[in-house]
């Protein structure tokens, strides 16, 4: 009777090995012992709706149950799911982890304890295991139902939508009304079949794991979600309802937010009989009284809702589990109530060290994941959609061709296969490593809060530390994201011998472990074409895919902000969205016609045809000839940029919106730049189209037509070209402005931006860092401030008339030094190499001697800035800078907006300039795809969606994606190829080094190599303007 009897979980009936790691243990410990004595049986009703009995000591506490429910379904991230169940009084409350479960639970045999999600951390990328997301997705499902999770009708039917296409698949309109008809997700659910419908059509090819991400995106960005209700009163006896979230306390009026408390604000929380207190930090700026008293049902309420607030507390905001308090000698006061658990912070170091054994799990109500994950041998067409480079879209043209197949043998093995919920898999398979969030380097901008760092140390080692300039994104993470996905399991719907990671695995953040062996890959390289004009083809593809989500941050996510707000004319909003739409519906369809024909041409749906449709040119003349009709919205861009820059300077309110608009993950670019996008593209269609022209015989069959479509595309670019030239200027000006205090008219008439860079200025106190800024009127130097903003305060201004210019290393002893002589004032500057002083002299030169053929200093055209041509108080702002870098740290801890990333301060920290031309040559080289990456220190290669454009790559996980997870700013960095002595025995290999930090990236092509060569060189070799202009005599329009 003493011995525990052991019950076989779902996963051991199939085989699987158990995982040890379970959820509430260090790394490295074993499962807790349990108390000998009598077993008493609970059952747990899990988060898809199935009931498993356990068998516990009486006398144990509750971790033993819940870490036997998180070790029965291999759960590893259990610490964000918790025990629920009702008491002696009908109200639901968490089983206490440190007390005996029989002293909570006095009639086990009459209560269903209910295992749900508990914390909800602020993004779902902190959950590095696909199992915890799956679950997740459940709570999200069961929320819906319940009607917990409250959103307007498009939200509801786009998170079914999602939950649909996991469990069923792509879209067909007669399963997925039988679908809907037989399964309601929430109350009076046909009012919005049809827009649920419509939703599920467009997410073809989306995998289960990938429906769960999406899903999850979507709920994280509700009001109401994670959020459980608490009833109370405040002091002048008004009903509201409190909540507690990661974030802190929430107050609520009915389902309206109208108030947040967040952890940082609250000093103390108490409860005193039936009242809840809540004690603040003294804030000057706050109207709220230093301690807020909410009145609640009951004592027992207010205890149960004090207690989720000490565990959410603890659980996000300290680095470890609180130690408990002493005992008292005699009495006792007070509650001795503490979290019991990893914090999140644990969590994510447990799971990063890998100190865990990854099993697959099947989901329930799917009846799509058994066709592949119970095949011992993938077809052929499974291993071709898993090849290392295959874009993520190649697997939807697959999953499309294979339909309507597939779905009846899915009908046939949920038939033959009726497992029990979240078995373990059959066999592990083949491992596949999951990911590890990517090193973070010196000058890595770190997440927002240190607690949620989460670097790798055993299996990736860092390349820095993060003592450098932190505002520098050396492949930063999203200033509103946190910690990136890692760890993640086996998609289930993979067969373990395809050796393919679930498609939600981060590429950025992927194991360097994971190496595909040398013979798979040479096989997949034979199996898909080779020839220059299909690697042509397939950038027109993945260049298109970024320009569509960049003309849907304008079309969608702007338009959706815009909605919301009151801040915006009609006319303005009108003339934005009328001429952004038809383009974003045109190119939508072109993209489709152009994945086809690659779809084709791999041979992947009809791999009989040949010859007619290994081309492209046909394609491109077709779509460049309606594009065409579309040339009246092109022209409209610059009123477009115009307009909405004078609203922004005539609305504070439109000010504010588009500047917090800014802030958002999506907009990874200034939002102006996006205006610009459209007639950028023009020029890479040109760009392609002469390479392809250039590659092709006279005699080949397709260069009749790619001819053609270059004569027709360099039509609308020799139009559109003077229009675009003054818009780059006008956009340009208005950026700089956001980065400048002290210059209110930056944006005049005439005024032209020529270069911005760091020089040192020569003053009484030695040689101090300033920001310079030459326009061909004036010549700005500045020092950043130490302003929330991270801008750049004006010291002063050189009118470029009448000015001459020397060099004087000698007289000064400083090298690489001129001396500026303006009309009032001479300054001496030093640039960091002779390199960056000859560019400074040559821009120099250039725009003094047009201001001499000019008729004078136009008075209009001279900054009026607050400050005098020098600042009187120069001495003061030269001390200042001497803390410039601790000052960039202190900003940071302040959450200061990202303007800490722009060109301007990757100028500044690397000690660099950059010219307009630099910025058109940029415009040209923009370029899109997968690379494979490696660190200096590191194994594996790791598959990323690279996106390559304003001098900086961005990461992502798939093409996807709406936001970059990192990004990397290439200005001065070196770019070379890898020596015999780094050991890089792959082909295709480029290598970026800037001081210390090293990475090596791997092309799939030779073409593909060459291209992101000739892209990233642009970006780290800045161009002289003799160099620069011959450069684009070739490409003149």
């Amino acid at each position: 009777m003493g011995e525990t009897e052991q019950r076989p979980t779902a996963g051991s009936r199939l085989g699987a090995q158990e995982n040890a790691g379970i959820s509430t243990l260090e790394h490295g410990q074993k499962p807790p012992m349990t108390p000998p004595g009598k077993l008493v049986s609970i059952k747990i009703q899990m988060l898809d709706d199935t009931q498993e009995t356990f068998d516990i000591p009486q006398r144990a506490p509750g971790k033993v149950l819940h870490d036997a429910v998180c070790n029965h379904l291999n759960l590893v991230e259990g610490d964000y799911f918790g025990l629920e169940f009702p008491d002696h009084k009908k109200m639901m409350v968490w089983l206490d982890l440190l007390k005996p479960v029989m002293k909570q639970i006095r009639r086990p045999k009459h209560i269903v304890v209910k295992f749900v999600v508990k914390f909800f951390p602020p993004d779902h990328a902190q959950l590095q295991e696909e199992l915890t997301r799956y679950l997740f997705a459940l709570q999200v499902k069961q929320d819906l139902a319940q009607g917990r999770l409250t959103c307007n009708d498009t939200s509801t039917a786009l998170l079914i939508s999602h939950i649909v296409q996991s469990e069923i698949g792509d879209f067909d309109e007669t399963i997925d009304r039988e679908h809907l008809a037989k399964n309601k997700y929430i109350p009076h659910q046909e009012a919005l079949e049809d827009k649920i419908m419509e939703f599920h059509r467009n997410h073809m090819g989306q995998t289960p794991a990938e429906s769960d991400f999406q899903l999850l995106e979507i709920a994280r960005r509700l009001e109401m979600y994670g959020i459980r209700l608490h009833p109370a009163k405040d002091r002048e006896g008004t009903k509201i309802n409190l909540a507690v979230a990661n974030t802190g306390i929430l107050v609520f009026q009915g389902h309206t937010k109208i108030n947040a408390f967040n952890w940082a604000k609250v000093r103390k929380l108490s409860f005193k009989r039936k009242r809840f207190l809540i004690k603040l930090r003294p804030d000057v700026n706050s109207s709220f009284q230093d301690t807020l008293e909410f009145l609640m049902a009951s004592r027992d309420f207010c205890k149960s809702f004090w207690k989720i607030c000490v565990e959410h507390h603890a659980f996000f905001r300290l680095f470890e589990e609180p130690k408990p308090k002493p005992k008292p000698v005699l009495f006792s006061r007070g509650s001795s109530f503490r979290f019991s658990g990893r914090t999140q912070k644990q969590v994510l170091d447990y799971v990063k060290e890998g100190g865990h054994k990854k099993v697959q799990f099947e989901r329930k109500h799917s009846k799509i994941h058994s066709i592949r994950s119970l095949t011992a041998q993938p077809s052929e067409q499974h291993t071709e959609s898993a090849r290392a480079y295959g874009d993520n879209n190649d697997a939807a043209a697959v999953q499309s061709c294979r339909q309507g197949k597939e779905l009846k043998s899915s009908a046939e093995d949920t038939g033959q296969h009726k497992s029990p919920s979240l078995k373990k898999s059959p066999k592990e398979g083949r491992k596949v490593d999951g990911a590890v969030v990517s090193t973070v380097e010196e000058e890595e901008e770190p997440a927002k809060d240190k607690m949620q760092q989460n670097r790798p140390q055993s299996q990736q080692p860092s390349t820095g530390s993060l003592t450098g300039s932190p505002h520098l994104s050396e492949l930063s993470i999203n200033s509103q994201g946190g910690p990136s996905v890692a760890n993640m399991t086996l998609s289930p719907n993979l067969s373990p011998d395809a050796k393919q990671s679930s498609p939600l695995v981060s590429p950025l953040l992927n194991d360097p472990s994971c190496i595909r062996a040398d013979d798979e890959e040479e096989v997949k390289r034979k199996r898909f074409p080779t020839e220059k004009a299909y690697f042509i083809a397939k950038e027109v593809a993945t260049t298109e895919r970024t320009y569509l989500k960049d003309l849907e941050v304008i079309t969608s996510w702007f338009q959706s902000a815009v909605s919301k707000e009151d801040c915006m004319p009609e006319t303005l909003k009108n003339l934005i969205f009328s001429n952004f739409e038809p383009l974003h519906k045109f190119h939508t369809g072109f993209l489709k016609e152009i994945e086809q024909r690659l779809a084709l041409w791999e041979g992947r749906c009809n791999a009989h045809i040949k010859g007619d449709y290994q081309r492209i040119g046909d394609v491109m003349l077709k779509n460049i000839q309606s594009m065409k009709q579309l040339t009246i919205h092109l022209r409209k861009h610059n009123e477009i940029l115009t307009e909405l820059e004078n609203g922004i300077k005539n609305s504070r309110k439109l000010e504010t919106f588009c500047r917090d608009f800014e802030l958002q993950k999506v907009c990874y670019l200034p939002l102006n730049t996006f205006l610009l996008r459209p007639l950028h593209r023009l020029m890479h269609y040109k760009q392609i189209m002469e390479r392809l022209c250039k590659h092709y015989p006279p005699s080949h069959m397709d260069f009749r037509d790619s001819r053609a479509a270059l004569a027709e595309i360099s039509e609308m670019v020799a139009q559109l070209h003077g229009n675009m030239i003054k818009m780059e200027n006008f956009q340009k000006l208005h950026e700089l402005k956001k980065d400048l205090i002290g210059m209110d008219n930056l944006v005049i008439p005439g005024r032209e931006f020529i270069r911005l860079g760091s020089l040192s200025k020569l003053s009484g106190k030695g040689l101090q860092q300033r920001m310079f800024f030459l326009f061909n009127d004036i010549l700005l130097y500045t020092s950043r401030g130490l302003t929330a903003s991270n801008q750049f305060k004006v010291h002063g201004h050189l009118p470029l008339y009448g000015m001459t210019m020397e060099e004087s290393e000698e007289e000064w002893g400083v090298p690489h030094c001129l001396t500026l002589r303006g009309q009032h004032q001479s300054i001496v500057v030093a640039a960091s190499t002779r390199a960056e002083m000859d560019k400074w002299t040559e821009d120099i030169q250039m725009a003094i001697d047009l201001a001499e053929k000019s008729s004078g200093p136009a008075p209009e055209l001279l900054a009026s800035s607050p400050l005098d041509n020098k600042s009187p108080d120069e001495t003061t702002v030269d001390q200042e800078s001497e803390d410039d870098l601790s000052a960039s740290r202190t900003s940071l801890e302040r959450q200061s907006p990202h303007r800490g990333n722009t060109t301007v301060h990757v100028c500044w920290h690397r000690n660099t300039s950059v010219s307009m031309i630099d910025f058109s040559i940029a415009v040209e080289n923009q370029l899109s795809g997968n690379l494979l990456r490696k660190f200096k220190n590191s194994n594996g290669w790791q598959k990323l969606w690279v996106v390559f454009t304003n001098f900086c790559m961005f990461f992502y996980k798939s093409h996807q994606d709406n936001h970059p997870l990192a990004s990397l700013p290439l200005l001065g960095y070196s770019l070379t190829l890898p020596s015999e002595s780094e050991n890089i025995h792959k082909d295709y290999v480029f290598k970026l080094h800037f001081k210390s930090h090293v990475y090596y990236f791997r092309a799939e092509s030779e073409y593909t190599f060459e291209r992101w060569m000739e892209v990233i060189r642009s970006a780290t070799s800045s161009a002289s303007r003799t160099r620069a202009l011959s450069h684009k005599e070739p490409h003149a329009y």
